[in-house]
């Protein structure tokens, strides 16, 4: 029955592609058409389109308002500045605007033909003060369909202040409501209940399996390439698909397509340098932008003997370009090179390799289609010989995954319909772990073999404008996911207590063709907005997810050396359904000074995988005997109130949520309290330009969390001397709660007449007033004392930190 619907839904993906050409270009977001009578017969009216771009550097700009006066009406650009409208035969006066760019209006004669419109925007003289949320319209949040959705303006998140005062996107939308992390130092960042590997982050539609940077403190994203950041929590549409809490889309800058720039930064801990400029006499251009810290450069002359030549750094390459063949076509290629190396004689190291490339055709002006094809690869190792003193004596570990995929993704403008059909496959090459060790000269080498799986989905989807109130968005999307050969499956036993380990039954050996296990999934998605005034309106969404691949860790916080591995015949899928409504309203003296929203959530998981107690997961062949599964829920309410405009300006969100799971074997059966659930999450960003002071702004972040959950000891007893713990229930108690306040000043640099230069000073101070946030509390004998247990609180900052950067461009 799977792979009959599986095939429908392919002949309906083939059905849609033979439509007949005509000469209009590109792709929009969103169509607006009233059926029309034109004096040739065309019944479907007439259509404008074209790019919207910078004028300083020729970038398409993402997400600008298009709108007719006439039929109040509309379009917003999509990722590549593409905007189409199609309309009755008619005059039209179409008025373009961009937060922050001069608008724009002209007047369009549709009566005979469509009209090409391309246009550059120029920013406005005095800059309006974004905030993280960018509003690309003024009415965006009310009148678009699109829910549970931030998008991030790389110019806001340099006013923002930072850890040792650089801009870190991972960092920046743990700001915002429904996001949060369990703690400063984690890797990845929670959403909704979410782990950190239920989020697929995307580089350019390439994943990236580990987004941090020195143990989550840093962001893999070097802010000088990146263009649009889009961060989707619900109402998910189904074009994407994979993760089961949300979706982190990033795309890079294009480079200057009309000079050649050339930006930096020099800091406490790292610098950075990037350089872009016009190819091929304009029809392509390129950025390449670099990073790397020197912490340990520094340290050196201070460390002692013992730590002579240690290692702790990092470093990233990004890079982009692109070529635009003819009307029709256009390519793209963009990649990132970044690793971390930390450690002494002991140490270990990871890294993201991505490569990206894509093809934009126009068939006409109702089929739009952007190819992508991609590679990704995380790896990471762990060596107890870093300085490699004994290179007799050593044991070394190596793991990684690996990517392939092609994706076509089209999209079909249809009357009031945008239809988008596509799908994907994805090629999974798991190593979970090889081992080299060696004593006295003598080399063994062992571990787990790889997993392989293939991974692939069809889905089609449709935004359409019911009423002048009504605007809908449903799809599908079907998910089918194959565990391969070569290797072993597993049989365990079924008849033990539950939260023990089991152990093997049966062992099967598979060849490279076989197909060991098999899932299919329909994912269906929904989506609706109602108006209920010009300014306010109500959304509602639901959508499921499925996710086949998992994060095996339990530890504390995730660290770069946990398992990745695919579901396979004991480990099922993960199934998530969330619904989510809301109500957003814009008021104030300009009709959108202020934006406000409020938004619900419940979320149900199904197979989520938790851990037997003393499970052992590095190099253990039979791991899937140590894993237990169960369900989960997830939910919440996320207040927003921003204000857009003015001296001062900013936004103040709050989180009420709640996240459990029930496993049986686990707390008796019981729910209990996942480790990044918090009840209460409250963070405010402050942006302040003084009127008088021209070259000086500030701005300030607040953050309130409530503690993280944590399994602490109820009791304990006393053996030969030996005290140990008694533990009941798991995450029984909660470390403190976690506060903080950040502060920054930007002053600057003189402007010179016929100078290109710009820079400017960044002085920041971390955790102002010297909080001591509790990471972890964890318990341990007093050492004058063993019969006595004393707890212990780990912060990872329990003071000041100044920094100061400098930031130039040419």
């Amino acid at each position: 029955m799977k792979h009959s619907s599986l095939h429908w839904l392919y002949c309906l993906f083939i059905f849609c592609l033979p439509i007949q050409s005509s000469s209009a270009q590109g792709s929009p977001t969103t169509n607006n058409t009233s059926n029309g009578q034109n004096k040739g017969g065309r019944t479907a009216g007439f259509t404008v389109s074209g790019y919207i771009k910078d004028a300083a550097n020729g970038e398409g700009l993402i997400g600008v308002s298009v709108y007719v006066k006439e039929t109040s009406t509309g379009a917003v650009t999509n990722s590549y500045g593409f905007f189409a409208v199609t309309l009755p035969p008619g005059n039209y006066n179409v008025v373009i605007s961009y937060v922050g760019y001069e608008k724009q209006t002209r007047a369009v004669d549709l009566t005979e033909h469509d009209v090409r419109l391309d246009l550059e925007l120029k920013q406005e003289g005095k800059q309006l003060q974004e905030v993280v949320v960018s509003t690309t319209r003024e009415d965006d949040n009310v009148k678009n369909i699109e829910m549970s959705v931030n998008k991030i303006d790389v110019k806001t998140l340099k006013r923002i202040p930072a850890l040792l005062g650089e801009v870190d996107v991972i960092r920046s939308i743990q700001l915002l409501p429904g996001v949060s992390t369990v703690g400063e130092g984690a890797t990845g960042f929670n959403v909704r209940g979410g782990s950190i590997d239920q989020n697929l982050v995307l580089l350019d539609e390439a994943p990236v399996y580990n987004s941090s940077h020195l143990f989550g403190f840093f962001s893999v994203f070097n802010p000088d390439a990146v263009k649009d950041v889009k961060l989707i929590k619900g109402g998910i549409p189904s074009n994407y698909g994979g993760r089961i809490a949300s979706i982190l889309d990033v795309r890079l800058k294009e480079g200057n397509a009309k000079k050649p720039e050339l930006n930096g930064g020099i800091g406490l801990i790292f610098s950075r340098l990037s350089y872009e400029r016009p190819l091929f006499k304009g029809k392509g251009s390129f950025i390449v932008a670099a990073r790397r810290s020197y912490a340990d450069i520094l340290a050196q002359p201070f460390l002692n003997s013992d730590l002579k030549g240690a290692k702790f750094y990092f470093y990233d390459l990004t890079a982009k370009g692109n070529y635009r063949i003819n009307d029709k076509n256009t390519v793209f290629l963009s990649g990132y090179l970044g690793r971390d190396v930390f450690g002494s004689d002991f140490g270990f190291n990871w890294g993201n390799t991505t490569l990206s490339a894509r093809w934009n055709h126009v068939f006409n002006n109702r089929l739009f289609l952007n190819t992508t094809a991609y590679y990704s690869n995380y790896d990471y190792s762990l060596n107890t010989d870093l300085k490699q003193k004994t290179p007799n004596d050593y044991f070394r570990t190596d793991s990684r995954i690996l990517d392939y995929s092609i994706k076509p993704d089209f999209s079909f403008f249809l009357g009031k319909n945008t239809i988008t059909f596509g799908g994907q496959a994805i090629v999974h090459d798991f190593q979970p772990g090889t081992a080299t060790a060696a004593s006295a000269g003598s080399v063994r080498s062992f571990g787990i073999a790889n997993k392989h799986a293939l991974e692939s989905a069809l889905y089609i989807g449709n935004e359409q404008q019911t009423t002048p109130k009504l605007q809908l968005q449903y799809g599908l999307r079907y998910s089918l996911f194959q565990y391969k050969g070569p290797g072993e499956a597993y049989t365990f036993q079924a008849d033990v207590p539950m939260g023990t380990r089991r152990e093997v039954v049966t062992t099967v050996d598979y060849k490279g063709s076989d197909v060991i296990k098999t899932y299919g999934n329909w994912e269906p998605r929904f989506a609706a907005k109602y108006d209920l005034t010009d300014n306010s309106s109500l959304k509602l969404s639901y959508n499921r997810l499925a996710q086949y691949i998992h994060l095996i860790s339990n530890t504390t916080a995730s660290t770069p050396l946990d398992i990745w591995t695919p579901s396979t015949n004991n480990i099922k899928p993960q199934i998530a359904d969330q619904i989510a409504g809301g109500y957003f309203k814009n008021f104030g003296r300009t009709g959108s000074e202020f934006e406000a929203s409020v938004e619900v959530y419940y979320k149900w998981l199904q197979n989520q995988i938790d851990y037997i107690d003393g499970a052992s997961l590095i190099l253990n062949k039979y791991l899937e005997g140590d894993l237990l599964s169960g369900r989960g829920r997830a939910y919440g309410a996320e207040f927003f109130v921003k204000r857009n405009t003015g001296v001062v300006n900013g936004w103040i969100s709050y989180t009420l949520a709640k996240t459990e799971r029930q496993v049986a074997g686990i707390n008796n059966g019981d729910w209990y309290p996942t480790r990044f659930d918090k009840r209460h999450t409250l963070t405010s960003v402050l942006l302040f330009d003084p009127p008088n002071a021209k070259r000086w702004n500030f701005s300030a972040t607040f953050t309130y969390a409530s503690g993280t959950p944590g399994t602490f000891p109820t009791g304990r007893f006393v053996f030969d001397g030996h005290v140990e713990p008694i533990y009941e229930g798991r995450n029984n108690y909660r470390i403190p709660a976690y506060h903080r306040l950040d502060l920054a000043a930007t002053l600057q640099g003189r402007k010179r007449p016929g100078k290109r230069k710009e820079d400017n000073w960044v002085f920041s101070v971390y955790n102002a007033y010297a909080r001591k946030n509790a990471f972890s509390v964890y318990f341990q004998p007093n050492a004058d004392n063993p019969q006595v247990t004393e707890a212990i609180r780990y912060s990872v900052f329990a003071t000041i930190i100044p920094s100061v950067t400098y930031n130039f461009k040419f």
